[in-house]
């Protein structure tokens, strides 16, 4: 082998070793991380609260007995559509009967005792006034005594009369109440609409409402001509909620259909009991709100399960990023630990913490990204409102929740292939 054949060979030698290097330096640089990568652009956002309750009648009247007795006529049934004043039940009114006539017997006895004394108290005003004209004109026929006898007998019985006009005004009363008593039991339509509800039947035996409401309650009187959702609303979402704002409801009677209502009233107190525990502290705090449904179908009943969607805010054309995009760090060098958060639906504080910052990853032509501060507005389905941070077009990491949570500023990223659900996988054939 000659020496320029040598020379020759050890160059060739020299230069893939070269060559390997190269790609060992190639291969040993930064990894990329495979992420979604999205374009910041405008659209159209609703911001909403989901709640759930029960379709019930805006009005509503739950009839219960003031006497106690037995149900001796049943009139209706449930289901029925009655009018106002009309006749529903009769309680057994053999008793309050009985009552009424004896009233009236003390009645019509106080009424005699009132004539009696009043015959005697004219007897003796008359008495009274003949021996003071006899005094008059013959003193000495009259004694000093006779008089004033006559006068004091006169005083009683003016005294007795006035007792006897108050017994006559008591037994006018005790007849009163004893009719309203009886008239209590024959039960009537306090309104009109539907009966709803029917608790009893004919022969049991009706308790008054003031003993037990619930248990006292007979039947319940509904106008069905307008309907209210009654929703339990988280107290984070409440402070949102508007009289008059809009909702879609779901029924879930008519699952293929929604319908529209407004937001009508909104309670003051939670609906939560407070029992002053430790363990109540911990429960979730509810506040009823009522929609009134547009239109809602003829088949509707009370107690209908539905959910109701109430539009709180829409934006129209604005910048937004996915919400699994925005994320927080902290606001100074991530060189020893990363403290990120994903952030779930709803908009959170303008700082999380003392020192902490939500932004979003912005990839730059390189693609390695940038963390960068974002202010938020509202929060739609599936995005977030941009108040500033970002323009339209910058391209921003979107996913995955995972590498979100590691990404970390100059790290290079790289767009995850896109899964189709009919893609075959390779080195198979069908």
């Amino acid at each position: 082998m000659t020496k320029a054949v040598k020379i020759g060979i050890a160059g060739v030698v020299v230069i893939g070793l070269a060559g390997l290097a190269y790609v060992g330096v190639k291969r040993s640089g930064p990894k990329s991380t495979e992420v979604r990568i999205e374009a910041v652009e405008a659209r159209d956002l609703v911001a909403s609260v989901t709640a759930s309750g029960k379709i019930q009648p805006r009005t509503k009247v739950d009839v219960s007995a003031d006497v106690t007795g037995r149900i001796v006529r049943l009139a209706v049934k449930e289901g029925d559509m009655v009018e106002r004043g009309q006749f529903l039940l009769q309680i057994d009114p053999e008793q309050p009967a009985a009552a009424v006539q004896r009233a009236e017997a003390a009645l019509a006895s106080a009424k005699a005792q009132e004539a009696q004394v009043r015959a005697n108290n004219i007897q003796a005003t008359r008495n009274y006034d003949r021996l003071i004209q006899i005094q008059k004109s013959t003193p000495t026929l009259v004694s000093v005594e006779q008089v004033e006898q006559a006068k004091t007998q006169t005083e009683v019985n003016a005294a007795l009369l006035e007792a006897a006009r108050y017994s006559v005004e008591q037994s006018n009363a005790n007849v009163r109440d004893a009719n309203q008593a009886l008239s209590r039991t024959r039960i009537v339509a306090p309104m009109s609409g539907r009966i709803t509800r029917l608790r009893v039947q004919e022969g049991e035996t009706a308790i008054m409402g003031t003993l037990n409401r619930a248990e006292a309650t007979l039947l319940t009187i509904s106008d069905l001509s307008v309907y209210e959702t009654k929703v339990r609303v988280d107290e984070t979402d409440v402070a949102r909620l508007k009289i008059g704002d809009s909702a879609v409801v779901q029924i879930d009677a008519f699952n293929d259909t929604t319908f529209y209502g407004r937001v009508v009233e909104i309670s003051n107190s939670s609906v939560s009991a407070s029992t002053g525990t430790a363990a109540a502290a911990d429960q979730a705090v509810d506040f009823e709100v009522k929609i009134e449904l547009v239109n809602p179908p003829v088949d509707t009943r009370p107690d209908f399960s539905a959910t109701a969607k109430i539009i709180t805010d829409t934006r129209v054309k604005v910048l937004s990023i996915p919400i699994i995009a925005l994320t927080v760090r902290e606001n100074e060098s991530l060189k020893t630990e990363d403290t990120a958060v994903t952030v779930g639906r709803n908009a959170p504080a303008k700082q999380v913490g003392r020192t902490d910052v939500e932004g979003v990853f912005v990839v730059g032509s390189d693609n390695k990204v940038t963390f960068r501060p974002v202010k938020v507005g509202i929060a739609g389905e599936r995005h977030f409102e941009v108040l500033s941070g970002l323009k339209a077009g910058d391209s921003i990491v979107a996913g995955t929740y995972q590498a979100i949570r590691d990404l970390k500023d100059g790290m290079v990223v790289r767009t995850a292939p896109p899964v189709t659900p009919d893609a075959k996988p390779k080195g198979k054939s069908s």
